[in-house]
């Protein structure tokens, strides 16, 4: 199921917003650089392809996602990358990509155990030979959601000028087998209400991303605890990995 905060058409158009441009998109968008054909899974509002196509990238860019209020959003921005609808439980390639990549947490939306087998199935049947899959999940020893409280409110102005406040709530006191479920409450005072979106995600570490990743015939080349390649720590906000089809 799409969260609201992302199916909701006035909501998906503060996103980019929300998530201005990064050291994370500076390190993917150096990826994309180098490779001639890219899938970006859970593409959102296709930032990081947008940008790639707008520096003259010639080769083949397809963003996938399953909001279609995100890709109204993608599309409106760059028109000539291909953007497509749907996850991979039901699009598949065949060696397709030199590069196929997982930017903004996206891999932390699959919370099931079949979800993620069966998104890394369709990841290494996409990848050409030498191709790479790139893409990044908090670290959990480093405890992020404690920083997801009511009291940090974020606040964008919408593009009717109307400013909107975003706050947010981890539900259950924490992590529950290593899901952390949370509200997400968007309000503006030209609004009749708050609109709540619901979210859940998982956070594995990184002996546990070694094992999915195995288990679907990929190996994991490098890991990175931060986006200027740092090592991969406790202390760490990231596990950022690098993984090829397995030989």
């Amino acid at each position: 199921m799409v969260d609201h905060s992302f199916a909701d058409l006035s909501l998906a158009a503060l996103y980019d917003s929300l998530n201005p441009w990064g050291p994370s998109d500076d390190f993917y968008l150096e990826l994309v650089r180098r490779a001639r054909s890219v899938l970006d899974i859970g593409c959102g509002t296709g930032q990081l392809l947008r940008r790639a196509r707008a520096e003259g990238h010639g080769g083949r860019l397809m963003g996938l996602d399953p909001a279609a209020a995100m890709l109204v959003q993608a599309r409106r921005g760059r028109p000539d990358v291909e953007w497509v609808l749907g996850d991979t439980r039901v699009r598949q390639w065949d060696a397709e990509f030199d590069l196929v990549v997982m930017t903004g947490h996206a891999f932390q939306t699959l919370v099931g155990d079949e979800e993620i087998r069966g998104c890394l199935r369709a990841v290494r049947a996409a990848l050409a030979d030498g191709g790479r899959f790139v893409f990044e999940t908090r670290n959990p020893s480093a405890r992020a959601w404690e920083r997801w409280t009511p009291e940090e409110v974020r606040r964008v102005t919408a593009a009717d000028g109307t400013e909107v406040r975003v706050r947010h709530e981890v539900r259950g006191g924490g992590p529950r087998d290593g899901r952390v479920r949370f509200t997400e409450t968007f309000e503006s005072d030209g609004w009749p209400g708050p609109r709540v979106s619901h979210s859940v995600l998982r956070f594995l570490d990184a002996e546990a991303l070694k094992g999915f990743l195995t288990e679907a015939g990929l190996t994991v080349v490098e890991q990175y605890g931060d986006w200027r390649r740092g090592p991969l720590t406790p202390a760490a906000p990231e596990i950022v990995t690098v993984a090829r089809r397995a030989r």
